[in-house]
């Protein structure tokens, strides 16, 4: 697994401004949360969806390749900081 952090530089009120997410080792999203300009929490896994958080329908990119659009900052993450997220989106906080 990897864990990757994107910020996405916008000025959308109802778009996600951070996204963690987990990929397995075949680069699709096995889980994610997203974080909105008001605070609030999003989540999907291969269970769990809603109608705005949802797993890719495409493969993970690199996080260079993600960070080469000027619109998104990316990195990779420890799973901890990952896991801290997901435990933050789940319990609502």
């Amino acid at each position: 697994m990897r864990y990757v952090k994107v910020a996405w530089h916008h000025d959308f009120d109802d778009e996600p401004t951070l996204y963690f997410h987990e990929v397995g080792d075949d680069n699709w999203e096995t889980r994610r949360v997203q974080i909105y300009r008001d605070g609030h929490l999003e989540w999907a896994d291969e269970n769990h969806e809603t109608p705005t958080a949802g797993l890719a329908e495409i493969e993970i990119a690199p996080v260079d390749e993600i960070g080469s659009q000027p619109e998104f900052d990316a990195e990779e993450i420890s799973a901890e900081e990952f896991e801290s997220q997901w435990s933050a989106a789940r319990n609502g906080k």
